[in-house]
């Protein structure tokens, strides 16, 4: 679990965070929304510790994040970042990346770091793309890797910026229900999201930022009955009641 209590953080001479907290929690998706420039991304990052505070504490399972080497943080928490480069190697050896964590140097791999690998592309349903070269896979392809490969970090909380960009409609629904699997198995899931009819559907909690400060946190119900989407990003929802629960469209 993470927990961010009144965080402040940016870049020199920008800051863009102010008095954010917020928990992580397991069993959950929580996602991120907010329109363009409202911290969305640098909260994922400074709750990461990619990105350094200004101000505010982040606890990791309890433990101040200070306290933890950079080794023993990515063996807590994967991340995923909204675009990376695309080495010209095989899919699988893309998601071998994800045991570096526990790995010493020279990193040499174990059976049981192959055997992770498998089962995190059997969970995205990739495991057809392992010998393929990542340069030759379709977007939708190749963020299947990169999810398998922070599957195969093999954490307690996945943090996803983006991760159903330039995804066809069945490829994006496909990766909130791997989402939701994942938080059913116990894992606090993060994802930044702009689609908020999808966002609504999956999530069970969700963090509305505006100009660096959560207005808003609840679950999907509460956001939809209140008038802090439209107020913040300009839209108006509709929704309907169907066998698996709420849809939510843009009107």
């Amino acid at each position: 679990m993470i927990q961010l209590k009144d965080i402040r953080a940016g870049y020199p001479g920008r800051p863009v965070l102010e008095g954010v907290s917020l928990d992580f929690r397991p069993g959950e998706v929580l996602a991120i929304l907010g329109p363009n420039g409202c911290g969305k991304s640098t909260l994922l990052r400074t709750a990461n510790g990619l990105l350094p505070r200004t101000a505010g504490e982040i606890l990791l399972d309890g433990v101040p994040l200070e306290r933890l080497s950079a080794k023993e943080a990515a063996q807590k928490v994967a991340y995923l970042p909204q675009s990376r480069s695309v080495p010209n190697i095989t899919a699988g050896r893309m998601v071998l990346h994800g045991r570096f964590p526990y790995l010493s140097y020279p990193r040499r791999y174990r059976q049981e770091d192959h055997e992770m690998v498998q089962r995190a592309l059997e969970w995205v349903s990739g495991l057809e793309l392992a010998p393929r070269m990542l340069t030759r896979l379709s977007g939708g392809q190749r963020q299947k890797v990169y999810l398998a490969m922070a599957l195969a970090q093999n954490t307690s909380t996945i943090l996803m910026d983006e991760p159903t960009t330039y995804l066809d409609v069945s490829c994006q629904m496909e990766v909130m229900g791997l989402a939701r699997r994942l938080a059913e198995e116990g894992r606090a899931v993060v994802m930044v999201l702009h689609d908020l009819p999808l966002a609504l559907r999956y999530a069970h909690r969700a963090a509305l930022l505006w100009e660096g400060r959560v207005c808003q946190t609840g679950t999907p119900e509460q956001l939809y009955e209140s008038d802090a989407l439209e107020r913040v990003m300009g839209v108006c929802l509709g929704r309907v009641e169907t066998g698996e629960g709420w849809r939510y469209f843009y009107r």
